[in-house]
């Protein structure tokens, strides 16, 4: 017997070189799966909602475990909280319906992406964790980029060169930016079916340029049609993007204790 949950994962991702496992490097689930092998004394896999790059943080990246029925939620937490490296925290873990899958299960993944504009976002209790571009932007130029992104398009001029796929159409559902307080620059805010490679650092990459006006607001439009790359702007730096949260149906979760009903789905769809 066994029992599937779902653990929902924090990480500062600046030493660690992505989420997949990787023989010769430090990673997320390399990590992760080091501890749960530690828990069950036999390798447990763990499946993320989506594949961070190395230098790319989480505030609620949705991991599937499936573990020995002895293993309740609480217990869970406390153990992988307890042993995991201190990059690394889980802020909450659900009991899920047997066959649920973080990546598969998924109907929408959400990231966010910070720059800082201000010349103290090269402070080092900042630059770690965002683009400290530390120039003025124009917000309404960025803002009129991000409009052409909602709706479903081909993003083929933002992935990567060589990534094979049976398509490269994505459905947006948000796509916003908006001022961080304090004058400390802007966040922007994407939510989506299913993401490309590289592709949130590219649209953003491309959008700076264009908040900078080194190139006009027509020019994201203009690559939705392109079945290339070679216009696009160089991606954004991995510190300022974040996965925040991943959405899964609500039949995914096993029936929530009376005491926390209608939190667990909230907190694994918002982060």
């Amino acid at each position: 017997m066994s029992r599937t949950f779902l653990a929902l994962l924090q990480f500062d991702g600046t030493h660690f070189a992505g989420w997949q496992r990787q023989t010769a490097e430090r990673t997320v689930q390399g990590e992760v799966e080091q501890v749960l092998e530690r828990l069950c004394g036999a390798p447990v896999a763990a499946h993320a909602a989506g594949r961070t790059d190395a230098g790319v943080h989480a505030l609620g990246l949705g991991v599937s475990i499936t573990m020995p029925a002895k293993w309740d939620a609480p217990a869970l937490q406390r153990a992988l909280n307890a042993l995991l490296p201190s990059e690394c925290w889980v802020a909450a873990v659900h009991p899920m319906q047997p066959g649920f899958h973080a990546r598969r299960s998924a109907r929408s993944r959400r990231y966010r992406y910070q720059v800082g504009t201000d010349a103290a976002a090269r402070s080092p209790f900042r630059r770690r964790w965002e683009w400290a571009l530390c120039r003025p932007l124009q917000y309404t130029a960025l803002c009129g980029a991000a409009e052409a992104l909602p709706g479903e398009h081909d993003f083929t001029a933002f992935s990567v060169r060589g990534q094979l796929k049976p398509h490269y159409r994505c459905r947006v559902r948000v796509a916003r930016w908006t001022r961080r307080p304090g004058g400390r620059g802007f966040r922007f805010e994407i939510e989506a079916d299913r993401f490309l490679h590289h592709m949130v650092r590219l649209l953003v990459g491309t959008m700076i340029d264009i908040g900078l006006e080194r190139r006009p607001v027509s020019d994201m439009e203009l690559l939705l049609t392109r079945s290339d790359n070679h216009e696009t702007s160089p991606p954004a730096p991995p510190e300022g993007l974040y996965f925040v949260a991943a959405e899964y149906p609500p039949e995914c979760f096993l029936a929530p204790d009376p005491v926390v009903a209608g939190s667990s789905h909230e907190a694994a769809r918002h982060g």
